[in-house]
């Protein structure tokens, strides 16, 4: 990483220190429980906002910390170190929120950035993960109400939500490429008739962390339940996923670091044949490998960052980062193990803990197929392909 500013050297030391006080000391309970409990939430929640990490991704206009994408890279880089089960008690709300009106503003976003209400992001579905044009749920104009039918599943949040952003088809769009379906989001309370929601299946990767299955029968929603703009929800949805898929880049990042710490000092300290195991070049270099190519993701996330600061980022941006940096870790954490043997495996060490987590990051927010198809796309289209 470039050198650090001022201001972000002392935001670098207050996130690691909270990580040290009121993360760290909670992941090997969290991850045997398979959830949080409230006490620990509640704690991690308040001292967050004591020391303005709440809401830090927000303009400070709307009450939130006013971090810039330079500043969020850093902070995101340490929290994923650990497991979304625990930092994502320091909130982060959806960036597409700041599309509210102003009466929505009053009812969703300030809530949220005061902490007293939670979102979720709610677009993939059983059938359309990320294919969003094979999207089922819809909704249809009655009078001046839309009426809300489908379901999504793996919505991922750290508890119970008060509300979901939902994106659901109202219509089709006659485009150059053919008939497009148009999409929108909707703002749904919980409690909302005709709206289930339900805790989904359980994931070992970051254990705690919650999912869940929404469905939507004949739900009545008035058109203020729109966010932004009838059939502007892909535009939403696109530049939420853009930052989105650098930010998980930036948190394999971290992790990777953590896991290649351990696996060196496991390397220098563990004997066999009377030297270090890192003095052998089976380990030696796996380590090199690790450390090349944490520093090319590194960067990698870096000029994904600068590029959305002066609002020239492209989809391939952020595809390249997140595919590289998901499989850069991937790799990083399997190579550990294989250096720690059969202690990488044993619940006794972290090892075997960081490993699971590593692998969603491949999958969630786009499978590395997918950001493989972006890019190809990318770079295929200009030729008329």
């Amino acid at each position: 990483m470039k050198d650090l500013k001022d201001e972000n050297e002392l935001l670098l030391e207050t996130i690691k220190k909270f990580m040290a006080d009121e993360i760290y000391p909670h992941e090997e309970a969290v991850d045997k429980l398979g959830y949080v409990p409230t006490e620990i939430a509640n704690q991690i929640e308040t001292k967050s906002k004591e020391i303005g990490l709440f809401a830090a991704n927000l303009p400070i206009e709307v009450g939130g910390g006013g971090l810039d994408y330079e500043s969020m890279a850093l902070v995101e880089r340490e929290y994923g170190k650990t497991s979304h089960a625990l930092h994502s008690w320091i909130a982060r709300p959806t960036e597409i929120l700041l599309a509210c009106n102003e009466e929505q503003k009053e009812q969703y976003l300030y809530p949220c950035v005061k902490g007293e209400k939670r979102e979720l992001f709610a677009l993939t579905e059983p059938d359309a993960g990320s294919d969003i044009m094979s999207m089922r749920s819809n909704a249809k104009k009655d009078g001046d109400d839309w009426i809300l039918n489908g379901s999504k599943h793996f919505i991922s949040g750290p508890c119970l939500p008060d509300f979901a952003i939902v994106f659901a088809a109202t219509g089709e769009d006659q485009t150059a490429r053919g008939s497009r379906k148009r999409i929108t989001a909707f703002l749904v309370d919980v409690g909302t008739k005709g709206f289930d929601i339900q805790e989904g299946t359980k994931c070992i990767s970051y254990k705690g962390y919650k999912n869940f299955q929404l469905s939507f029968n004949d739900v009545r929603l008035p058109s203020d339940k729109i966010l932004g703009e009838e059939g502007n929800g892909l535009l939403l949805s696109g530049k939420w996923l853009g930052m989105g898929r650098i930010w998980v880049g930036a948190t394999c990042c971290g992790k990777a670091e953590r896991i290649l710490d351990l696996a060196t000092d496991w390397a220098a300290n563990r004997k066999q044949f009377g030297k270090p195991i890192g003095a052998f070049q089976a380990t030696g270099f796996k380590l090199a490998d690790m450390k090349m190519n944490l520093r090319a993701a590194d960067l990698l996330v870096e000029d994904a960052v600068l590029r959305a600061s002066k609002g020239i980022m492209q989809d391939q941006d952020a595809a390249i980062v997140k595919v590289f940096c998901s499989e850069m870790l991937n790799k990083v954490a399997d190579d550990t193990v294989q250096i720690f043997g059969g202690m990488g495996l044993m619940e006794e060490m972290p090892i075997e803990r960081l490993w699971r987590d590593s692998r969603l990051e491949r999958i969630w927010d786009g499978t590395s197929e997918i950001q493989r198809h972006i890019i190809t796309r990318a770079m295929l289209r200009p030729l008329g392909a």
